[in-house]
């Protein structure tokens, strides 16, 4: 009984409410038995009696139950409660039920089954219900108290308290009450629980001997939510909170939604809202193509596209475990819209054009890329050969076969690089400027699109910095004074769908991305917030240390996302651009003629300095650490 009652609690809510539905289903059934049974005053077998009165009980019961709340989830209800809420649902379905039975009637059906039968169904159902929480939870909990964790819950708001009644139930928590900012409420009682002032906080850590904070504040911005995670940020506490509103699909908060606190949570500043009309204007009911498309950043701009409903999305990629994931993932979202898996070098032009031709591509976006700082710099050739001549091959096509737009995803590294990344990054960038204004009478937009580090995507030291938290540390950071602009992956690629609907002339378009945030700051968050304390001169003691490491090749202190000054506004309040100058088409293309034999050639030190002449801002801050190279130096 103990084991199913805990698999009962931990099952995701969709789970719960099947198992309610069919239990309830089940009770119609046998409800409508007994109620023959009692009529007619005789034992019949279940089979015997008139089936046609039970699907109707079926038919009647499950969409007004569902319509009372009964099957937002079994535990929140098991309380007294239950029976009004039943009682409230069980009237309306005996009037309907009577009607039906009893009023207009049916062959072979006593009338009085239209009366009997709910009266028998309400106390079937009450029954069920308080089974669950007086025998299932109550059995579950026996000897469990002593080990539960004391938590707080901040926010008294509808979320909180929706909170509290799906943790009564819980072997793991104990809730010993509310923290919250309206000062209304500070001392009064809220679901049995006092609202506590945080200027208490430090007391009741002490007393009560609190161990975790449940932020259910689903509807407030990122900037709010990030204060109260300051202020909670000096205590040694763990902090877990609620998804946003909108990803609790029916407006109810359960146990199962309370998750780990995401970085993003710590963004300082409030998730940029984007605009339907810009989302819609270059996918809805069109054919979209997108390079890379099994990457971070392809894969999220695939998901974005399939739920703005467009006529067939292509996706192009060259790793096949990577297509074949994000095809099924796609197939599963959904069945109606045509997705067509590709396996191709964006590098081969005519291939390209091909596909372009075949499938009638209106919009292309281009996220095939190697983005990974160190190993480009380990890869040179390799790296520089991918991210240039994909983008042109990619952009001589979408000319060719007169693509109606064409967006670049670039990246903050490639304004003043520090690496050859970035440095390939902005001459892709000059590739589509050189192209658009040395092509007469063009018939395709252009577009490129700047941003900064994206959230947990390949390649994030996010993911790398929690793995060693949970570890014990150490956290290794490559300077204390390293900072870096965030997004989420779900932004960036709203900005990329947004900004390639307002580009036409190659323009590089850059979003407001707030203040940039110090590394270390970022980790020091992290490890309060996992409920461990800094180790280092002044606290010996603490829990983790933060190791540094040095910069590694090509790395930079602070990334910009401008090369000019003065960004334009756009339609879109957080979305800025600019005009970039670039190379004239005839000196590019003899420059990446020659690039392209040396890439060919291997020829790592005469590829950087024709990169260097290309890109004169490009400045490495590290000696040559590609493999090939140094290889060849030490066989010298």
């Amino acid at each position: 009984m103990n084991e199913f009652a805990k698999i009962l609690l931990y099952l995701p809510r969709s789970s719960r409410r099947n198992i309610a539905i069919i239990t309830d289903i089940c009770l119609c059934l046998i409800c409508t038995w007994i109620a023959f049974i009692i009529r007619l005053e005789e034992l019949i077998l279940l089979k015997d009696f008139n089936i046609l009165s039970a699907l109707i009980s079926v038919i009647v019961a499950i969409p007004l139950f569902w319509l009372f709340g009964l099957y937002r989830t079994i535990i929140r209800f098991a309380g007294l409660s239950i029976i009004y809420t039943v009682l409230m649902s069980i009237l309306l379905y005996g009037l309907i039920y009577f009607l039906v039975i009893g009023v207009y009637g049916i062959e072979g059906v006593p009338r009085m089954i239209g009366i009997i039968q709910p009266m028998i169904l309400f106390f079937a159902i009450s029954s069920s219900r308080l089974l669950i929480r007086y025998s299932l939870i109550s059995n579950l909990n026996i000897n469990k108290t002593i080990n539960k964790k004391n938590v707080l819950i901040y926010g008294a708001g509808e979320a909180g308290r929706q909170l509290v009644t799906s943790l009564e139930g819980s072997p793991e928590f104990q809730v010993i009450g509310f923290l919250d900012d309206n000062s209304q409420l500070h001392k009064q009682v809220v679901s049995g629980y006092t609202v506590f002032s945080q200027f208490h906080l430090e007391k009741l850590i002490q007393t009560k001997n609190i161990v975790l904070i449940f932020m259910a504040m689903p509807a407030i911005g990122r900037s709010k939510r990030n204060q109260i995670i300051e202020s909670l940020n000096k205590y040694k506490l763990i902090v877990k909170t609620l998804p946003s509103i909108s990803e609790i699909v029916d407006g109810r908060i359960t146990i199962s939604d309370i998750r780990d606190l995401n970085v993003e949570d710590l963004l300082n500043r409030d998730e940029v809202k984007p605009s339907t009309t810009l989302l819609n204007k270059n996918i809805n009911l069109k054919t979209i193509l997108v390079t890379g498309a099994g990457g971070s950043i392809g894969s999220e701009l695939c998901r974005q596209i399939i739920r703005l409903k467009p006529k067939k999305l292509v996706l192009v990629e060259i790793n096949e475990f990577a297509l074949y994931k994000i095809y099924e993932e796609l197939s599963s979202i959904s069945k109606k819209i045509k997705i067509i898996p590709l396996l191709t070098n964006v590098q081969d032009q005519k291939k390209i054009e091909k596909i372009l031709e075949i499938f009638k591509v209106e919009t292309v976006y281009h996220a095939a890329a190697y983005k990974h700082v160190p190993l480009v710099e380990e890869n040179i050739c390799e790296g520089v050969k991918n991210n240039i001549f994909s983008t042109l091959a990619i952009t001589k096509a979408s000319v060719s076969k007169n693509v109606s737009n064409l967006v670049l995803i670039s990246s903050d590294k490639a304004v003043r690089p520090t690496n050859v990344m970035g440095a390939s990054k902005r001459i892709s960038e000059l590739c589509l400027q050189s192209i658009y204004n040395n092509t007469k009478n063009i018939s395709t937009n252009f577009s490129i699109v700047r941003f900064g580090n994206v959230l947990e995507s390949s390649g994030s030291v996010i993911p790398k910095f929690k793995k060693q938290i949970r570890e014990g540390g150490p956290v290794t950071l490559t300077h204390p004074d390293v900072t870096r602009y965030f997004m989420t992956v779900g932004e960036a690629a709203q900005l990329v769908i947004q900004a390639g609907a307002m580009g036409k002339k190659s323009e590089v378009f850059v979003l407001d991305m707030g203040e940039n945030i110090k590394i270390k700051d970022l980790i020091h968050k992290m490890i309060r917030l996992s409920g461990f304390t800094v180790k280092d001169s002044k606290y010996p003691s603490g829990d983790i240390e933060i190791k540094i490491t040095g910069l590694r090749p090509g790395e930079k202190l602070f990334e910009e996302l401008l090369i000019g000054k003065n960004p334009k506004k756009t339609r879109h309040e957080k979305i800025y651009k600019a005009q970039d100058p670039f190379i004239p088409y005839e000196q590019l293309i003899i420059n990446l003629d020659k690039l392209y034999f040396l890439l060919e050639n291997n020829k790592v030190l005469e590829v950087i300095n024709l990169i260097s002449n290309l890109v004169p801002s490009y400045q490495s801050n590290s000696e040559i650490v590609d493999h090939i190279y140094k290889e060849k130096l030490y066989h010298k």
